[in-house]
């Protein structure tokens, strides 16, 4: 097995190596005047089993349109020089949101991004709770592996339910799906029934509406509020809001992947939402080291999925 990182510096690559027992495979990155790059590994791949972890969010230096064109062009020069297999390890995917035609001439950003991985010859693609799954699945022709966030955050609803009638939510319809698989695995897990509720969130030219009306029962209940990402916050602090009129004791916000763009640290130091729970798919760079968001966030690791996928992948592949 060899394992890449375009930042071997990023504290994901370091802990999934570690996780592995494997060292992170040299390469050399130069970047050209006009800013042009050229990226190649220092170990011969041929006849390889390699991975590329590169997580597809803006920031803090490069764009994810940036991020995206580093990876595909490594992976395309691995299989040049002879790599057996290239998998992709992307704990965000960048363009997952757009996955449909929602108004005219609308591009669809998900299939795009799956022909160019297409393209350069990606084998497999490992993924952390893309916006849509079912989108997901049907956009690449390569085999994908899916991560559910919500493997993450059980020990936490586990804690919670000790003491507190429990409720999961959606933020909005798309989710619905997302937030009854964690359900049904926290009552599985629990043994118990475990509320549900939905709310009624509709986003046009990137203008939010609705968030007013709760479908479900969350009286008197410690909400887990699940979502794939938050990028200002607004959908989770609307939905927070809601929930506490509906009668919710307490709120926590859950995401994959927390972006924390635009006014999401004012936004999600309201106080509907007590915590907020995200992964290590995106460093939380953008949230102010003394701002009151950092006193309730909690980033739990998603190496150890990474690892379990990995290694059932390379295992696999060597029999």
């Amino acid at each position: 097995m060899l394992m890449f990182s375009l930042e071997p510096a990023n504290p994901f690559a370091q802990a999934l190596t570690g996780a592995l027992e494997v060292s992170l495979s040299p390469h050399e990155e130069r970047v050209f005047p006009d800013g042009e790059r050229k990226l190649r590994p220092l170990v011969d791949p041929r006849g390889a089993d390699a991975y590329v972890v590169h997580s597809l969010h803006g920031g803090p230096t490069d764009s994810p349109h940036d991020k995206l064109c580093r990876l595909l062009m490594f992976i395309a020069t691995l299989k040049d020089h002879g790599a057996a297999r290239v998998t992709a390890v992307v704990p965000y995917l960048a363009y997952a949101r757009k996955d449909q035609q929602t108004k005219p001439h609308d591009p669809v950003g998900l299939r795009y991004v799956a022909q160019l991985f297409d393209a350069v010859g990606v084998a497999q693609l490992i993924v952390l709770e893309a916006h849509n799954v079912a989108a997901f699945q049907n956009a690449f022709r390569c085999p994908t592996v899916h991560l559910s966030a919500h493997l993450l955050f059980g020990e936490l609803a586990q804690e919670i339910a000790r003491t507190e009638l429990l409720a999961v939510a959606s933020p909005d319809p798309g989710g619905v799906k997302r937030a009854l698989l964690w359900r049904e695995a926290l009552e599985e897990r629990l043994g118990r029934p475990v509320n549900f509720a939905m709310i009624d969130k509709r986003r046009s030219a990137g203008v939010l509406s609705g968030g007013q009306l709760v479908a479900g029962d969350v009286e008197g209940a410690t909400v887990l509020l699940l979502d794939d990402l938050i990028a200002s916050g607004e959908t989770l602090q609307r939905s927070a809001a809601a929930l506490r009129r509906a009668g919710a004791k307490d709120v926590i916000g859950c995401a994959a992947h927390g972006l924390f763009v635009d006014k999401a640290p004012e936004l999600l130091a309201d106080d509907g939402l007590s915590r907020l729970v995200v992964t290590d798919s995106v460093p939380p760079f953008r949230l102010p080291d003394d701002g009151p968001v950092r006193g309730k966030l909690h980033v739990v690791s998603a190496v150890p999925l990474f690892a379990e996928a990995v290694r059932a992948s390379h295992g696999s592949w060597r029999q």
